[in-house]
C-alpha cells in the first residue's frame, strides 16, 4: 500500500477519563503503531458538549488524510450516542455501528463488520470449525455484539438462537448449542453443566470482580472440561477485536483509493 502512496489513517476520539476506555484506546494505538497505521488521538474533557463533539466529527469526515473514525464508547451521559454514531460518515465508520453499515450487514453485502463479531468469526474460521447446519446460541442482544453476531452466523448457514434476560430456560437452550457465544456482561453466567459435550464456547464478556480479577461470561474451568474449543478471558476475543479494527481501517483506506 505504501508503495502506491496509501498511508492508512485512523482518528480515535475519547471523551472523559473512563479507565477502561483509556486502556482500550492505548491498545488500539499500539496496534496501529505495530502495523504502520497512522493514528491521531482526540482526547476531550468529560464536559465536552454534544455540539462540540459533532463539530469535531464533521471536521474529521472532511479530512482526506483520515480513512477511519472511531469514537470510544461509552460517552458521558449528557451526550447522545446515537447522534454521534449517525454523524460518522459510513465510509469512515470502522466500528460498523452506523445504520447504513448495519443495514448492509443485515443483507450480507457489507464493507465493514463490527470488530468483536468479526473477530469471533475469524477465530472460528482459523480453528477449522464449520458453522453450516450447527446449532448456534448467542447470549446477549446488543447492537454492538449480539445482533450482528447472530447475523454473521446466519450468513454462514448456522441455525441461530438469541438469548437474553427474558429467555425462559437459558440453561436448556445453551445445552443444545454446538457453538455458544456469550456476550451478556454477567460474570461466569455460563457454567460447565450448561455446555454440550464437544461444543465450541466463545466468551466475549469482560467483567471485573470485586477482588480485581478479570473474568468472562463463562466459568472457564468447568466449561473447558466439556468444550472442544474455548476462548480465555483475557486474551481471547479482546486481541481479535483490535485486529479487526486494523483490518477495517486498512479496508477503508483501500476503498478511499479505489483499490479492492
Amino acid at each position: 500500500m505504501k508503495a502506491k502512496g496509501i498511508h492508512p489513517g485512523l482518528a480515535v476520539i475519547i471523551v472523559g477519563d473512563d479507565p477502561a476506555s483509556r486502556i482500550y484506546v492505548n491498545n488500539k494505538k499500539k496496534a496501529c503503531e505495530y502495523i504502520g497505521i497512522r493514528s491521531e488521538e482526540y482526547a476531550l474533557p468529560a464536559e465536552t458538549t454534544q455540539a462540540e463533539l459533532l463539530a469535531l466529527i464533521d471536521e474529521l469526515n472532511q479530512n482526506d488524510a483520515l480513512d477511519g473514525i472511531l469514537c470510544q464508547l461509552p460517552l458521558p451521559k449528557h451526550i447522545d450516542e446515537k447522534a454521534v454514531i449517525a454523524a460518522i460518515s459510513p465510509d469512515k465508520d470502522v466500528d460498523a455501528f452506523h445504520a447504513v453499515n448495519v443495514g448492509k450487514i443485515m443483507i450480507g453485502d457489507y464493507d465493514f463488520l463490527p470488530c468483536t463479531p468479526a473477530g469471533v468469526m475469524e477465530l472460528i474460521y482459523e480453528s477449522g470449525i464449520d458453522i453450516k447446519g450447527k446449532e448456534c446460541v448467542v447470549i446477549g442482544r446488543s447492537n454492538i455484539v449480539g445482533k450482528p453476531m447472530a447475523m454473521l452466523l446466519l450468513h454462514d448457514h448456522g441455525t441461530v438462537t438469541i438469548c437474553h434476560s427474558k429467555t425462559k430456560d437459558l440453561a436448556e437452550t445453551v445445552r443444545r448449542a454446538d457453538i455458544v457465544v456469550a456476550a451478556v456482561g454477567v460474570p461466569e453466567l455460563i457454567t460447565g453443566d450448561m455446555v454440550k459435550e464437544g461444543a465450541v464456547v466463545i466468551d466475549v464478556g469482560m467483567n471485573r470482580l470485586p477482588d480485581g480479577r478479570l473474568t468472562g461470561d463463562v466459568h472457564f474451568e468447568s466449561a473447558a472440561e466439556k468444550a472442544e474449543a474455548i476462548t480465555p478471558v483475557p486474551g481471547g476475543v479482546g486481541p481479535m477485536t483490535i485486529a479487526m479494527l486494523m483490518k477495517n481501517t486498512v479496508k477503508a483506506a483501500l476503498l478511499h483509493h479505489n483499490e479492492k
